[in-house]
């Protein structure tokens, strides 16, 4: 058995069943082996694609994610998926090909010092230099890529090390790492120490973060909350935590979140923030979630707590072991004024927008599309205006919603949907972007035909990069720079070349019977919707 070998019994042993990639010739003998097993490649289109793709498996599996690139400029592509699933703490394994061993640091072809380049990326990286390390090596990566604070690890592997025979292949059944041991279970004193505080509350409100949708916490959360009637607010990697529609969700907070429920995290006396960074994009002036309440922070990452506001009560820990606990114990709390209090605030603050009737309006069509979608759909948003009515309009059920939250990585909806299919091919899966972030990663429209993965794409076309256009409107008083599309495709005739059913709606009067036929098949298409170049989020 060879290197390249060992590799792949690795990922069997991991139960790993697909893998996105690029081929080149360092990390040719890896795709040479992995035709003898029953793993599934996937041939991406460019390199970044093939780690959101691989993002999007894991965020609907709950395991790590696998993709694997070629040295130099494959491994140099794949970084901005990498640093995409770091911000987002999106488990990764990432294989990267690498020049041979003893020419390491000579500058020959191809080579690049990826390990060092992707170093603020991941959570570890390795530069495998001897054959036999390979089954620890893996072994650990799926270890810290999947626990505590999840990430991507990359896993650099020399051609010559890939071809060398290794003495005897034996994949350890356990790991153990003195320097890396997550705190799983919330410290009890702490927990008692939340329980009294609530009861004391009279405003109670929870901000839920991505990392409750990490740690598989949602239904204990959603329990805890209906139970004690406290009310909820996530941030943008947090929704689907509750379904849009449950009497106990006010919406997203942020700088582009529903006004009420940032009001009503700024109004409360006691803030539960769990799984979330508390960074800028959720919480803007950090003094204000601190000022005049008690602020508990719950997060596997202890650095994470006390980076950007000072908790009342730091808490470690997985969110799901936390929840558990937090609805075993004895807790008397009535939050019947503050919810009557919110209600009235949802009324009275929920946003009215006045659109050009001669254009599709997004906010409506969102709603209408989500309204006919599979009750366990997956909505995948790209960044820019699209990403903001996708996050305010879209109501989830029983669903996912997927987005780039931290890095705001545009591009990254359509594989991120491609992966999702993948992973879970009975989901009806949609990709929502913008015409610019389309054109990102329309190249995938040829794997999606290659490998038969129906993926369903919308794109809001307004001619601009709208998200930067809204910005220069505002800031440079309509002094545009750089945000013209001009020069787009012809999406019908772009849809045709790659041999898929396209659709066109130019406004909302047959909204309707168009998304009813863009949804009536479990097969590929492209719907173009036509969006006031001048409408905002």
């Amino acid at each position: 058995m060879i290197g390249a070998d060992a590799i792949v019994k690795c990922l069997e042993a991991e139960g790993v069943s697909t893998v996105f990639g690029y081929p080149g010739v360092a990390i040719c003998p890896f795709y040479n082996s992995i035709l003898e097993s029953d793993i599934r490649t996937i041939l991406i289109r460019t390199e970044q694609n093939a780690a959101h793709a691989a993002s999007g498996v894991a965020r609907l599996t709950g395991k790590p994610g696998v993709c694997a690139v070629t040295s130099g400029p494959g491994a140099t592509n794949v970084i901005t998926g990498i640093a995409t699933a770091f911000a987002d703490s999106i488990p990764l394994i990432c294989i990267t090909g690498q020049v041979n061993s003893e020419l390491l640091g000579s500058d020959v072809f191809q080579e690049a010092d990826i390990t060092g380049a992707v170093e603020s990326f991941v959570k570890y990286s390795y530069l495998v230099k001897n054959v036999n390390d390979i089954p620890h090596v893996f072994k650990e990566a799926f270890h810290i890529a999947n626990t505590g604070r999840k990430g991507p690890v990359l896993i650099d592997i020399p051609i010559d090390i890939q071809n060398a025979t290794i003495n005897k292949f034996k994949y350890p059944e356990e790991v153990s790492l003195r320097t890396y041991k997550p705190t799983v279970k919330g410290n009890a004193v702490q927990i008692k120490k939340v329980v009294k505080e609530l009861e004391k509350a009279k405003r109670p409100i929870i901000c839920a973060g991505g990392g409750v949708l990490l740690a598989e916490a949602e239904e204990l959360l959603r329990e805890f909350a209906e139970k004690h009637q406290i009310p909820v607010v996530s941030t943008m990697m947090g929704i689907g935590i509750m379904p849009t529609r449950h009497p106990l969700y006010y919406g997203m907070v942020g700088n582009n979140g529903k006004a009420y429920a940032n009001r009503a995290m700024n109004e409360s006396d006691l803030l539960i923030m769990v799984g979330a960074r508390v960074a800028d994009r959720a919480v803007n002036q950090p003094d204000l979630i601190t000022r005049n309440k008690v602020l508990v922070h719950i997060d596997v990452d202890p650095a994470e707590i006390g980076k950007n506001a000072g908790p009342t009560i730091p808490l470690v820990g997985d969110a799901k072991h936390i929840f558990e606990d937090l609805l075993n114990e004895e807790l008397n709390c009535d939050c019947k004024e503050w919810l009557d209090m919110l209600g009235e605030y949802r009324v009275e603050m929920e946003k009215k927008r006045t659109p050009d009737p001669a254009y599709v309006d997004p906010a409506a069509f969102i709603t209408m599309l989500s309204e006919a979608m599979d009750e366990k759909a997956v909505y995948v948003a790209d960044v820019g205006q699209n990403q903001i009515w996708s996050c305010g309009y879209h109501v989830v059920k029983k669903g996912k919603f997927l987005t780039s939250g931290g890095m705001g990585t545009m591009g990254y909806s359509i594989p991120a949907a491609l992966g999702a299919k993948v992973a879970a091919p009975e989901r009806q899966v949609i990709a929502v972007c913008g015409d610019g972030s389309f054109q990102m990663s329309m190249m995938e429209l040829a794997t999606m035909k290659q490998h038969n993965v129906p993926v369903k794409i919308i794109v809001l076309k307004n001619n601009f990069l709208g998200m930067v256009r809204q910005y220069q409107h505002f800031t440079y008083k309509d002094n545009y720079s750089v945000v013209d599309l001009s020069g787009s495709p012809d999406l019908e005739k772009l849809a045709a070349a790659y041999d898929m059913p396209f659709l066109r709606l130019e406004n909302m009067d047959k909204a309707k019977e168009t998304i009813d036929a863009f949804l009536k098949n479990d097969e590929s298409m492209l719907l173009e919707c036509l969006i006031d170049p001048m409408d905002l989020v």
